[in-house]
């Protein structure tokens, strides 16, 4: 019986180990597993992060690309636009043309962009800087035949300089805005080579939003009705009437007026060549500026502009009259009046 009990006491010490060794088992066990989820975790995480940084460097890639190409096309618009050398009217108007599909294909292509990550505020400008550019060179085109030709060429030419700021205010927004925002967010997410470079439309800055420059680069565009600027160009005011009323500059006319009265501005050509396109504005005691317009005067004859006064003014006011110079007009000291005028 004793040998019986020292044995089962002999036998229960050795129980402890075995137990032990299977917790510990358990916990290596647990600590693989746990260690296996957090590799897992970030190997997936690892991916992720690798598949977002190539979608950010595909994404300013593809801008990159698309701003490389913008700029051999703009630096072609600018150049043959300083130098036209020997294109015909219709070869320059064509290649203008090919110019503006260019620029919408770019604007298509940057809608169609996929942004990722924290690149949607940089797309959402790059979209306006592109419809910016593209609506500018629509705009562009469309006037560029009128503009070398001769009917309505000034106010082709207007309209054309009009859109040149369109071109800079597209610039402004891309350097400012587009370009530090791609470039930031590819650094906050440790990607390196991948910025995008500086993308300036309007070649040659502002001497672009001067009318004179454009009307002279057109001007020397072969064949052009604007290339003949050479010689005398001028006009002058050569008289103002209301409702049949002849207007002086020294004292005030008093003018009955029923209705809408309407302001009668004669304009003489004094150069050498026939005109086209002048504007002509009124504007009643600095505030409203009512403008018309004269399709054609040919050289020293005299034409009117008709400018009907809305709202009708009462009593007495300054009437200010600006008639607009024209490519090549060296005085314009003539182009101006200022009357007072009492309405009765």
């Amino acid at each position: 019986m004793e040998d019986s009990t020292a044995r089962r006491a002999a036998r229960r010490p050795r129980r402890r180990p075995e137990r032990q060794q299977i917790l510990l088992r358990r916990g290596l066990a647990l600590g693989g597993g746990l260690l296996l989820v957090v590799l897992i975790v970030l190997g997936v995480k690892g991916c992720l992060d690798a598949r977002a940084n190539r979608a950010l460097s595909d994404y300013a890639r593809n801008v990159s690309q698309i701003v490389e190409e913008t700029e051999k096309t703009s630096k072609a618009f600018f150049g043959k636009l300083a130098e036209p050398g020997s294109l015909s009217v219709t070869e320059f108007v064509n290649e203008v043309k090919a110019d503006r599909s260019a620029m919408d294909n770019y604007a298509s292509r940057v809608d169609g962009l996929s942004a990722p990550g924290d690149m949607g505020d940089a797309q959402n400008a790059l979209e306006l800087v592109y419809r910016l550019r593209s609506t500018a060179m629509d705009e562009i085109a469309e006037q560029m035949s009128t503009a070398l030709g001769e009917v309505g060429a000034q106010k082709a030419t207007q309209t054309i300089t009009r859109q040149m700021q369109k071109l800079l205010a597209g610039d402004v927004v891309y350097a400012t805005v587009v370009r530090p925002e791609i470039n930031d967010v590819l650094a906050a997410n440790g990607i390196e080579g991948s910025d995008v470079p500086q993308s300036t439309y309007l070649q040659g800055g502002a001497e672009w939003l001067d009318e004179a420059t454009v009307s002279a680069a057109l001007g020397s565009v072969s064949g052009s009705t604007a290339s003949a600027t050479s010689g005398i160009h001028g006009l002058g005011l050569y008289g103002t009437s209301v409702n049949g009323t002849e207007l002086t500059a020294e004292s005030t006319t008093s003018v009955t007026s029923e209705g809408t009265p309407e302001v009668e501005v004669q304009v003489q050509n004094q150069g050498e060549s026939t005109e086209n396109g002048i504007s002509v504005s009124v504007t009643v005691s600095g505030g409203t500026t009512l403008k018309g317009t004269i399709e054609s005067i040919g050289a020293g004859e005299t034409a009117s502009a008709l400018i009907p006064l809305t709202p009708a003014p009462k009593g007495e006011v300054t009437l200010e009259v600006d008639v607009e110079t024209v490519p090549g007009e060296q005085v314009s000291t003539n182009n101006k009046a200022s009357y007072t005028v009492a309405f009765e």
